[in-house]
């Protein structure tokens, strides 16, 4: 059975190891890539097990995997709109390690609804990011969001969207991931 244990970990900056080890009770790395992969059943037991540890929703697990992609069917340029001859997916490159950020309430210049992509940086290339909004993974499954700015060699840091609010420093982060992409309901 497909499933999304894979890419809800991996947006929470979370390890295999990290994964078991919030289980109740404990279990393997090897269990939990046994259950991302479907090489192990995801059983109701099991279901409710890792959403604990990755705190969602059991059906969150399962929700959207079978879903449709969108298509790009036209293209809008100086000459005007012209229809493609062949639609093809409306999907970020394969490439990119992509992250979804979904904002709940208007803050800043993001309004409730929109969600912003977020792309990981290879680590030294904090500086080529300075003054784009970064999402940073913090201990215990939490995350920093703000206006990233170098402060010292590991140390970084983010500019909160909310005005009134302090600075963030991080020490050494294992990630970091910069805005690539707004998607705006309107």
């Amino acid at each position: 059975m497909r499933n999304r244990i894979r890419d809800i970990r991996r947006a929470r900056g979370l390890t295999l190891s990290q994964v078991a080890a919030r289980c109740q009770p404990p279990t393997t790395a090897q269990t939990v890539g046994r259950l991302e992969t479907g090489m192990r059943t995801l059983s109701l037991e099991w279901m409710n097990r890792i959403a604990a540890a990755l705190e969602v929703e059991p059906r969150i697990l399962l929700s959207d995997v079978d879903s449709s992609v969108p298509q790009v069917i036209a293209r809008l340029s100086e000459r005007g709109i012209e229809t493609l001859a062949t639609p093809f997916d409306a999907v970020i490159d394969q490439g990119v390690d992509a992250l979804v950020l979904e904002i709940g309430e208007s803050c800043g210049e993001y309004r409730a609804g929109d969600r912003l992509w977020l792309r990981r940086i290879a680590p030294g290339e904090e500086a080529r990011h300075v003054n784009r909004d970064a999402l940073v993974p913090l201990p215990g499954a939490e995350f920093a969001f703000g206006r990233l700015f170098i402060r010292d060699g590991s140390r970084i840091g983010l500019l909160p969207p909310q005005s009134g609010q302090s600075q963030i420093v991080i020490d050494d982060p294992p990630w970091i991931a910069v805005a690539h992409m707004l998607v705006r309901m309107v």
